[in-house]
């Protein structure tokens, strides 16, 4: 009997990296390289190689449950979509719309991220819309908006990177995180470039580099801002660039003036040599580019951490021209395109602002609604999340886990607990939907069809490959049901493919335009970049093939997307985190990841191969740290914040800073790293701060 592989992608990472599904002899599926996609070029980490384990099912969920009794039992699917119909209903009678809130998450499809949209603002008619990307990349999306007028995690597709002649990667694990990514940058160093990595930790990117600076956690504004005086200082600014391509430069060049190289020695405790090395290696060549992840972005001052970095990217001429460049490496799956089509607080589909009337009124003729009805701005992430059980009444939460994924996470659990009614929709029974009143099973990745767009900005098709168990359906079925059971007969189709022609339409003349993208362009051409119009906005027809706009690989080579076309400098000062350490918390905590696990963990920690190898939380210490505590390697360790406190083993290393603590984000239970975060929040972009908080270390006695 012959066998057919469907191509399709990861159900992971922003690499979406490209693999092939095939059926099994003898049941089940196996996953297999995939060498014709450009990104991973075949290649796959631990966790794709193993995907299909979370499609047994005994691994995911496989019927409906709802709440009796205390417990969570088997349902139908009709009592499950009844109950959680008229638990959204009752808080929206008795309190409001704004009483029903909607979370999302940064690994559903562009389709499933458009329907949650329109689905809380046409449905329920709540504002009260955000989803966990908000956690991921907000910072520097805002930074990128403020800068060039657009957010788009990369503006070159990464087969640039190898090419060019500097790269700094700050805050980036990529080894881990992302491992098929680090050929690029290998590729890069291959060819003659040089690779600077900022990093509070020696990991294993950081391992690769040919300079790797380790700053105090909470001081990548201090140390951009560094830089960039030195490369004022010797003269390395490329002045007809500034004059003909970028406004602000005044203003931005006396702020990083205040900031000496002394200065930001005492700071961030980088080195003044290390830090005029760095402004060598990033100037000398033609090109050269910057990448930022969580590290940078994750704090209380994110977004002006990452307009520093793009600031150095201007005064040196690398912004709008090929091979250099400032990009964000998006981490979820869908995190790009879960921003771009309505699920985040502010934005309708196509990247348009919810304030913006003409915005309003393009998506509410899509939709068939009086733009007037539609609501304004709500709250953001964690906004939202502490606000449930007072303002918040009833949650429909789909693809996320906030109870391990949050900040102040003990505190998230309890506002979860507080509701009047929990719905979640999940593939598996993770921490938070345990909590619900209503557990609703969905298709995932290899059962169904849909697009994500990539950490380069490039839609793609995943294709359903195999047929999900009797009994789940996917998530566009279940808004179909709740709309119609909430009395909208229309507009929720089930159909993927439909909901992508509609959305197509509302982002037409949009920031991120998808009108010229079709599902057959996706399958023929690995993906297409947008953006991609076609047409003259709102006259996409869903059935027609549109005209072969080829999509955009690289940006603002001609023009940046602001309404001059000219860039903008943002003129940022240091400031301190928002918790610095003190006598009774003197060090500071920083979160991540490690290889072998995702996020929160729901999927990965349900993985034997994966769990293996790495099977539950530790805290990384210093060998001078853990002298003082009298710790050795493995023994239990307390770390112990304003918020809670967590326990875990100890695994010491030279590879951190004295002052500084690491703890991966992937368990519940005592060793729970986001018991301890701080929600303090960027006054922009409204992302928590897990990257550096106070915290003390205490030996756990037997």
């Amino acid at each position: 009997m012959e066998t057919t592989s469907t191509p399709t992608h990861c159900p992971y990472c922003a690499l979406q990296c490209g693999m092939n599904v095939t059926p099994a002899p003898g049941g089940g599926v196996e996953v297999t390289e995939r060498p014709d996609f450009p990104v991973n070029r075949g290649a796959l980490c631990g966790k794709g190689r193993t995907a299909a384990a979370l499609l047994s099912p005994g691994v995911r969920l496989t019927s409906p449950l709802v709440r009796s009794g205390g417990e969570l039992v088997p349902a139908s699917w009709e009592e499950a979509l009844d109950r959680i119909a008229a638990g959204l209903a009752s808080a929206r009678t008795a309190y409001g719309p704004d009483a029903c809130g909607v979370f999302g998450g940064g690994g559903l499809t562009n389709e499933k991220a458009y329907a949650l949209g329109k689905f809380a603002r046409v449905v329920l008619g709540t504002s009260q819309i955000d989803y966990n990307g908000r956690f991921c990349m907000s910072s520097a999306a805002a930074a990128g908006t403020k800068a060039f007028g657009l957010d788009r995690g990369l503006p070159f597709p990464l087969e640039d990177v190898p090419k060019t002649g500097c790269v700094i990667l700050v805050g980036s694990n990529l080894a881990e995180t992302m491992p098929p990514s680090l050929r690029f940058f290998s590729e890069l160093r291959d060819n003659g470039g040089t690779l600077i990595v900022v990093d509070p930790r020696r990991t294993k990117t950081a391992e690769q580099a040919d300079l790797h600076l380790a700053p105090r956690p909470g001081t990548d504004l201090a140390l951009a801002l560094g830089l960039l005086h030195l490369v004022v200082a010797e003269g390395r600014t490329d002045e007809e660039y500034i004059r003909e391509r970028t406004a602000g430069w005044e203003e931005a060049r006396a702020a990083a003036m205040a900031h000496w190289p002394e200065y930001v020695e005492r700071i961030t405790g980088v080195s003044v040599p290390q830090l005029r090395e760095a402004v060598r290696l990033f100037c000398e060549p033609e090109t050269a580019m910057v990448l930022t992840a969580r590290g940078p972005e994750q704090q209380s001052k994110g977004t002006d951490t990452v307009g520093a970095w793009i600031n150095l990217c201007l005064a040196t001429g690398r912004a709008g021209r090929p091979l250099s460049g400032y990009g964000c490496l998006t981490g979820q799956g869908n995190g790009q395109g879960g921003r771009e089509h309505g699920q985040k607080a502010d934005q309708l589909p196509g990247y348009r602002k919810l304030t913006d009337p003409a915005a309003r009124r393009h998506v509410a003729e899509v939709w068939g609604v009086d733009p007037d009805s539609l609501p304004g701005p709500g709250r953001s992430a964690y906004e939202m999340l502490d606000a449930l059980g007072t303002d918040i009444r009833a949650l429909l939460l789909m693809g996320s886990n906030p109870v391990v994924s949050a900040p102040r996470a003990t505190h998230v659990e309890e506002r979860l607990r507080s509701l009047d009614f929990l719905a979640v929709a999940d593939v598996v029974l993770s921490e938070t939907a345990a909590l619900a009143d209503v557990v609703l099973p969905v298709t995932q990745w290899a059962e169904e069809t849909g697009t994500t767009t990539s950490l380069e900005g490039r839609v793609l098709l995943r294709r359903q490959a195999v047929t999900p168990p009797d009994g789940i359906r996917s998530d566009l079925a279940v808004l179909h049901g709740l709309a119609t059971r909430l009395g909208v007969e229309k507009g929720f189709p089930t159909d993927p493919e439909e909901v992508f022609g509609e959305l197509r339409r509302a982002s037409a003349g949009g920031p991120a335009d998808y009108s010229g993208i079709t599902y057959r362009r996706l399958a023929e051409e690995n993906g297409v970049f947008w953006p991609c119009p076609e047409g003259a906005e709102g006259a996409v027809d869903p059935a027609a093939e549109p005209a072969a706009h080829p999509g955009t690989p690289r940006l603002f080579l001609d023009r940046f997307a602001t309404e001059d076309g000219r860039a903008r400098f943002v003129a940022v000062t240091h400031r301190a985190a928002g918790e610095e350490p003190d006598d009774e918390y003197p060090l500071l905590l920083t979160t991540g990841r490690v290889v072998s696990q995702y996020q929160s963990g729901a999927q990965t920690r349900r993985v034997p191969e994966l769990n293996a190898a790495a099977p539950g939380p530790f805290v990384e210490l210093h060998p001078r740290l853990a002298a003082r505590l009298g710790a050795a390697e493995g023994d239990p360790v307390a770390v112990v914040s304003r918020r809670g406190r967590a326990v875990a083993p100890a695994r010491i290393t030279t590879g951190i800073r004295p002052d500084t603590v690491f703890m991966p984000f992937h368990w519940p239970g005592e060793g729970r790293a986001n018991t301890l975060t701080n929600p303090a929040l960027d006054p922009t972009s409204r992302m928590p701060e897990f990257k550096a908080c106070a915290v003390r270390v205490e030996a756990v006695r037997p």
